[in-house]
C-alpha cells in the first residue's frame, strides 16, 4: 500500500509553515543565521512528528496508510531531521542584539550539544542494520529523551522572537507534542491498548513456527493481512515485535501468528514458546488487507511473505473474481500451511494455487505469473525487496500500472544504503 497523499501534504505544509513568519525577521536580522534557525526549527517540527508516529495511537494509519510507510515517513523525516541539525549546528545561528546570556540560556546551550551528539550516536546504531534489533531497540528508546533536550534547547535559547509570539507558539506546540508522544511510548504495556491472549497451540515446521492465541478477554477486532505486536510474557521473549495474522477473523477470535526463525529473537522464540504463555496484542495494523472481489487477483508470496496470503484465502469468498496463488518456497516440504493451501485450492473454483520450489530450479518469473491479457488484473505481493523490483519491471513491460500492484514494505529499522553516510555519522561523532 502507498504513504497517502494526505500525510504527505500534511507533513510538507507543517514543516514550510514557519516561513510564513521568517520574510518580516530577515528584515532585522542576518539572513543567514536565520536561515540556520529555520533548520532548527525544521528539525523540531520532523523530529516531532516521527514521535508521534511511533505512538501507532488510532488515526495514524488514517493520515499517513498502512503503518508500514508511516514508518518509512519516519525513517526519512528522522534522517532529514538529522542532516537539518547537522547544518544547523554548522551554520552559525548567533545573533547581535538579542540580549544578554543567563545561566539558564547557557544550560540551553549545552542542552542542545548533548542533544546533537545524542542523535548522532543513535542514528549510527539504526543505519548499522548489523547491530542486534534487541540493542537498537533499547537505545532507540533514548531518541525521545534527545528530542526533549532539544527542545528545552529552543525554548531557552535567544533567538529573534519569543515563545509567546506566533513562531514562537507554533514550533513550541509541536515540542510539545513530541513531548507527550515520547512520554506515551514509555509507558508500560498495561496502560497501552492491548489485548490479553494465552498461548494454545504451538506447531514447528523446520525453522518456522505457527502460534495459535486464545483470548482471554474481548478478542481482536481485524481484518484478514493485517498485523499486530506481540510480547509473550516470558524470560528472553518480552520484545514487542510485529507478526501477521495469518488467520482470518473466525467466531472463536483465536489468532495466529507464523514466524520465520530469522533473528535473535525469532530463534528464541522457536526453541522456548510454549502453551500457557500469556500474551499482549496490540493491534491491529496494516492496509494491506482483503482486497474487493471484482477484478482478476495475481497473489505473490516468497517464503514467510505467504502469511498475509493464507489470511486471505482463508476469508476468500465463492462470488469472488478468480485468484491465481504463486507461492515460492525452497521445499515444499517446508512451506507453511500449504496442506491448508491445497484444501482451499480444492474446495473454491476460483481460487488457483502454484509452488515453485527454488532448489529445483524453478525460480519464479514474470513468465510464470504474468498472462498475456493483464486488464483489470490486481496484483499483490509479499516477499524480498530484490523479487519485488524484478517483478515489478516485467509487469510494467507488460502494461501494468503501478496502482494495480499493491505489496507490504514493513521494516520498523532499516538502513538507508549509504554505509558511507554511516561512516560519515561516526567520524562526525568521535572527532
Amino acid at each position: 500500500m502507498k504513504l497517502k497523499a494526505t500525510g504527505l501534504t500534511l507533513t510538507a505544509i507543517a514543516l514550510a509553515t514557519p516561513l510564513i513568519w521568517f520574510p518580516e525577521l530577515a528584515v532585522k536580522h542576518d539572513t543567514i543565521a536565520l536561515f540556520s534557525q529555520y533548520l532548527g526549527i525544521w528539525a523540531l517540527i520532523a523530529m516531532a512528528i516521527t514521535q508521534i508516529i511511533a505512538t501507532r495511537l488510532t488515526g495514524i494509519e488514517a493520515i499517513f496508510g498502512g503503518l508500514d510507510r508511516s514508518y518509512i515517513l519516519h525513517k526519512w523525516l528522522g534522517i532529514g531531521a538529522l542532516v537539518a541539525v547537522l547544518l544547523h549546528d554548522t551554520i552559525d545561528a548567533e545573533m547581535n542584539g538579542l540580549g544578554a546570556e543567563t545561566v539558564l540560556t547557557e544550560v540551553a546551550e549545552t542542552a542542545g550539544e548533548i542533544s546533537l551528539y545524542g542523535l548522532l550516536i543513535l542514528s549510527v546504531i539504526t543505519v548499522a542494520t548489523f547491530i542486534p534489533y534487541h540493542l537498537w531497540h533499547w537505545t532507540h528508546k533514548f531518541m525521545g529523551a534527545f528530542f526533549a533536550l532539544s527542545a528545552f534547547h529552543y525554548l531557552f535559547i535567544l533567538k529573534p522572537f519569543s515563545n509567546g509570539e506566533p513562531l514562537g507558539l507554533y514550533t513550541g506546540t509541536f515540542c510539545l507534542l513530541g513531548v507527550l508522544a515520547y512520554v506515551y511510548k514509555l509507558l508500560p504495556d498495561r496502560m497501552r491498548p492491548s489485548k490479553t491472549y494465552t498461548v494454545d497451540t504451538v506447531t514447528k515446521v523446520e525453522d518456522t513456527t505457527s502460534i495459535t492465541l486464545k483470548p482471554s478477554g474481548k478478542p481482536l477486532n481485524y481484518k484478514a493481512g493485517q498485523f499486530a505486536f506481540v510480547t509473550f510474557e516470558s524470560n528472553g521473549l518480552s520484545e514487542r515485535h510485529p507478526f501477521t495474522i495469518s488467520k482470518a477473523p473466525s467466531d472463536d477470535g483465536n489468532l495466529r501468528f507464523t514466524i520465520a526463525t530469522l533473528g535473535d529473537y525469532t530463534y528464541r522464540l522457536n526453541k522456548t514458546v510454549q502453551s500457557g504463555l500469556t500474551a499482549k496484542v496490540e493491534g491491529p495494523f496494516g492496509r494491506f488487507i482483503t482486497p474487493a472481489p471484482k477484478h482478476p487477483q495475481i497473489w505473490i508470496a516468497a517464503g514467510i511473505g505467504i502469511t498475509p496470503f493464507v489470511a486471505w484465502a482463508n476469508a476468500l469468498p465463492d462470488d469472488h473474481a478468480p485468484v491465481t496463488l504463486h507461492y515460492s518456497v525452497r521445499h515444499a516440504a517446508q512451506a507453511a500451511h500449504l496442506d491448508e493451501l491445497q484444501e482451499q485450492a480444492k474446495r473454491l473454483k476460483n481460487f488457483t494455487l502454484h509452488v515453485h520450489e527454488t532448489h529445483t530450479g524453478q525460480r519464479l518469473t514474470i513468465e510464470d505469473v504474468a498472462p498475456n491479457d493483464l486488464f483489470k488484473t490486481k496484483v499483490f505481493f509479499c516477499g524480498p525487496e530484490a523479487m519485488r523490483k524484478s517483478l515489478v519491471n516485467g509487469f510494467k513491460m507488460r502494461g501494468l500500472s503501478s496502482r494495480s500492484f499493491h505489496y507490504e514494505e514493513f521494516e520498523i529499522r532499516s538502513g538507508i544504503g549509504l554505509r558511507r553516510f554511516a561512516n560519515y555519522l561516526l567520524k562526525r561523532t568521535l572527532d
